[in-house]
């Protein structure tokens, strides 16, 4: 409370300081209701009615008052080490305001393989002959600024954009050479192979001759109304001489911002188009070889019916290992491909339900167009992706299937070595016994003739009257016992260890 207390007081001497220089009584509203706060009683100032808090609140001051806030940057509030990355991506790649009329000539380049810093590097470099605005360090955007023309550079995860938009300064839509060329391919070395290259071309409607349809391919001419009227778009998919596909925006009452968002969504339905076309020629080369292997899986599978024993149920095993590890190898080259496809396909979706078409009688729209022409190969590759997965989860049942056939043999296999290890050891046990009774019978002919020698010798000494032939007799059921018992308590000391 002492602490709250001379906080309080601060804050009264901060007022009187303030007072006294001539300051409003609105400037000073945040001040006194912050006092009432820290004392934990209900304060009402002017027309500001604050409730008691168990801590330092914030006020939502008048328009009139200052305000007197906590930052998150405070130092006694770390940052998460990834903070200023995650708020930044979502200003990554602002719209460009475009004042019509305007043209655009835009490419995208395949740059997967390519290092962003040598891109950046090279960008760079050309940026400082020119005298540009360098890119910043890391940066995947930038925007190089001149007197008559901008050039916007745009890096993504397969591929790098470059867009150079000048005056238009011809009443003809498509006219060439452009005013300031583009330095793309020719000062500014291309990054990477080319796939996409757009000529667009922003107008205004009352500039626009009436037969510009005669600059389109008629039979894939797509026209529509966009951003409820404010616009025409017409393109027609296909490149002119020198290779760009042109897109024709007809100004009605766009705003520079609404023209740049609509020119930039424009740009990426195309972009996007393309490169989800690259999964086609991915999916037309897998088509055969997810084909193949099903035939030969229905060939494994009709052997599997009639195949018996542990050789030939190893081998068709085997042939499954082989099909399986084949498959997963053209899997591994084309799960990329396939699931770009499908981000590319969505994004091409959701940027035409941005633009809002509207159609104009006579003509198709983009989304009829692209779902006529672009769908069909998009459901292609999403169908061999299926194939090859779903083959997958059958070489894989089937494997379990013969892996349990060959793991069965195997255990009938161990069993029956196992019954013979059996068999051969009680013959080992017989033949053991047959030995130990034998091995009794040649100890008591030893010992008994190392007892005839000794009743031979006690008698010819004098010592021992009796008939050695006689006491050997005599004694050789004593012996055999006796060696009987020896043996057997052997045998058994053994057995126990």
């Amino acid at each position: 409370m002492a602490a709250h207390g001379g906080f309080a007081d601060r804050l009264v001497a901060q007022r009187a300081a303030k007072a006294s220089t001539g300051e409003s009584l609105a400037d000073l509203v945040p001040h006194a209701a912050l006092v009432g706060r820290w004392q934990g009683r209900r304060q009402d100032v002017g027309s500001h009615r604050q409730r008691p808090h168990s801590r330092v609140g914030f006020l939502l001051p008048s328009t009139s008052a200052r305000e007197l806030r906590v930052t998150p940057s405070s130092p006694e509030i770390p940052s998460h080490p990834l903070r200023r990355q995650v708020l930044d991506e979502l200003h990554a790649r602002p719209f460009q305001a475009v004042v019509t009329p305007r043209r655009t000539l835009f490419q995208a380049f395949a740059t997967r393989e390519l290092p962003t810093t040598e891109e950046r590097s090279a960008l760079d470099a050309w940026c400082g002959e020119t005298g540009a605005a360098r890119p910043d360090e890391g940066a995947n955007f930038h925007r190089a600024v001149f007197p008559s023309a901008r050039l916007r550079w745009e890096r993504h995860s397969e591929f790098s954009t470059y867009g150079w938009d000048t005056a238009q300064p011809s009443t003809e839509p498509f006219a060439w050479p452009v005013g300031e060329p583009s330095p793309v391919g020719h000062a500014l070395a291309p990054p990477g192979p080319l796939l996409v290259a757009v000529d667009l071309s922003l107008v205004r409607g009352d500039a626009l001759r009436p037969e510009w349809a005669a600059l389109f391919d008629p039979a894939s001419l797509c026209l529509s109304e966009v951003n409820d009227g404010a616009a025409l778009i017409a393109t027609d998919f296909r490149q002119d001489s020198r290779g760009f596909t042109r897109i024709l925006v007809v100004d009605r009452s766009l705003n520079p911002t609404g023209a740049g968002a609509l020119i930039q969504r424009l740009l990426e339905i195309e972009t996007y188009r393309t490169f989800a076309l690259l999964g086609l020629p991915e999916a037309q080369r897998m088509g055969p070889v997810i084909g193949r292997i099903e035939a030969e899986l229905v060939q494994v599978a009709l052997r599997m019916k009639t195949a018996t024993g542990l050789e030939s149920n190893a081998a068709l095993l085997d042939t499954l290992v082989a099909q399986a590890a084949e498959l997963e190898a053209e899997a591994a080259t084309s799960s990329f491909r396939f699931g770009a496809t499908r981000a590319y396909d969505a994004l091409v979706h959701a940027r035409l339900q941005v633009i809002r078409e509207r159609p104009v009688e006579g003509y198709s729209t983009w989304a009829a167009f692209l779902d006529r022409r672009f769908a069909p190969a998009m459901r292609t590759c999403q169908t061999v992706s299926d194939r090859q997965a779903e083959l997958s989860e059958k070489l894989a049942r089937s494997s379990n299937l013969l892996r349990t056939r060959v793991d069965i043999a195997l255990e009938q296999q161990n069993k029956a070595l196992l019954q013979t290890m059996s068999d051969r050891a009680q013959l080992q046990l017989r033949l053991q016994q047959t030995v130990e009774g034998l091995s009794v019978a040649a100890v008591s002919y030893y010992v008994l003739g190392l007892i005839g020698y000794l009743a031979k010798g006690a008698k010819d000494a004098g010592l021992f009257p009796v008939d050695p032939s006689i006491a050997t007799a005599v004694a050789l059921p004593f012996v055999i016992l006796a060696t009987a018992l020896v043996v057997r308590r052997i045998r058994r000391t053994h057995g126990g260890h």
